[in-house]
């Protein structure tokens, strides 16, 4: 008895031995910083290295040579429109930000493939969705914490900007935020949409609210868009079919097959007819 509760408790001790994890704080804690500008988001995803009493720029981080821009995974910047990056459009999405400092200025790519840890192994020249020569500048305070910020908002524009220590660079960038309300104003004068019109008239059929006026929507929806699909003729028909209509309903279905005939959709012409089927019964 006495050499089973020994064993019991070393296989317990043994347990917590395998299953605890000391926790510590990370030389470089990661962030994550969430910034709108105009209507575009920005994303910055990196780690942050301090000072701690080192120097910086020309040992710990080689100058003239890539940089992951921060410690361990690269640095990210996510953007959820295209943007313009000096003078160039690059599309939305994520970029990793190598750098490559030196004294007067510094290189900075921003590097379609986000996977590194680090520096690529093998650069591609044509993953670099922009190249920017940006002025180093030289802070008079020190920037203990390494940081990447949005800086100078405006509705159309503003910094992407790096400190460390006393060191600072800045790339300026554009969001296309004209565009995109001129966009939404054009849209909203001008009204519903045929797609709106479709939404509109299947909810106000599928509910049971108004089969009169889901059938107004549904044929308003084929007006606008000038032409007849077969889903949008599918719906005319079970609406005509919810008012009873039935000879009407299954003309509606028949074009339906037709149509879905041609676009090679199986499931459409089966369902229309299984529907005429069951209308045909009805009028029996």
């Amino acid at each position: 008895m006495k050499k089973f509760y020994t064993l019991m408790v070393l296989c317990l001790a043994l347990s917590i031995t395998v299953s605890a994890q000391v926790q510590a704080p990370q030389p470089s804690p990661s962030t994550k910083v969430e910034q709108k500008v105009g209507l575009t988001d920005v994303t910055l995803e990196y780690s942050r290295p301090g000072v701690k009493g080192r120097t910086i720029f020309g040992d710990l981080v080689t100058l003239d040579k890539m940089w992951r821009t921060g410690a361990n995974k690269n640095s990210i910047v996510t953007f959820s429109t295209s943007v313009m990056i000096n003078g160039k459009e690059i599309e939305a999405g994520s970029y990793a930000i190598f750098t490559k400092p030196s004294i007067q200025s510094w290189e900075i790519n921003f590097y379609s493939e986000t996977e590194n840890w680090g520096t690529p192994e093998a650069w591609d020249a044509s993953k670099v969705a922009a190249t920017v020569l940006a002025k180093s500048t030289k802070l008079n305070d020190k920037v203990e914490t390494f940081t990447i910020s949005i800086e100078n908002l405006s509705d159309g524009s503003a910094d992407l900007s790096i400190s460390w220590d006393k060191t600072k660079v800045v790339v300026p960038f554009t969001v296309p935020t004209d565009e995109m309300v001129m966009a939404s104003i054009e849209k909203t004068m001008a009204g519903p949409s045929s797609n709106d019109y479709y939404a509109a008239g299947r909810y106000y059929k599928d509910s049971g609210k108004d089969y009169i006026k889901a059938l107004e929507m549904i044929n308003k929806s084929i007006e606008m868009r000038g032409e007849e699909k077969f889903w949008m003729v599918r719906q005319k028909a079970l609406t005509l079919a919810k008012l009873g209509k039935t000879e009407e309903a299954i003309v509606a279905a028949e074009k339906s097959i037709a149509l879905a005939k041609i676009a090679g959709n199986d499931d459409y012409v089966k369902s229309n007819e299984k529907s005429i089927a069951e209308w045909e019964s009805m009028k029996k």
